[in-house]
């Protein structure tokens, strides 16, 4: 199955490993410096350049980490997954 993140871009379920709202995870230094670490190093893919709503952290088979800052709320992906998962 997979998830919709808004514009043209869908990843696949055994990716997610979270889905996070950016305005309340931002808060904290640490996760601010992962996601500026993830943008430097190429591994930050941004859905729309609206003002975001949220960031899935996905794995792949490799083990490669990439972020994906959506548009779309936490709570709206979570919904979305509630029939894929």
């Amino acid at each position: 199955m997979y998830l919709h993140l808004g514009q043209d871009t869908v990843i696949r379920k055994e990716e997610i490993l979270g889905i996070f709202d950016i305005d309340t995870s931002t808060v904290s230094k640490i996760t601010r410096d992962y996601l500026s670490k993830k943008e430097k190093d190429g591994n930050c893919i941004t859905v729309s350049y609206e003002l975001p709503g949220s960031f899935v952290v996905c794995t792949d088979k490799e083990g490669k980490e990439t972020v994906y800052i959506s548009q779309l709320s936490a709570a709206t992906l979570l919904k979305r997954t509630e029939d894929i998962f």
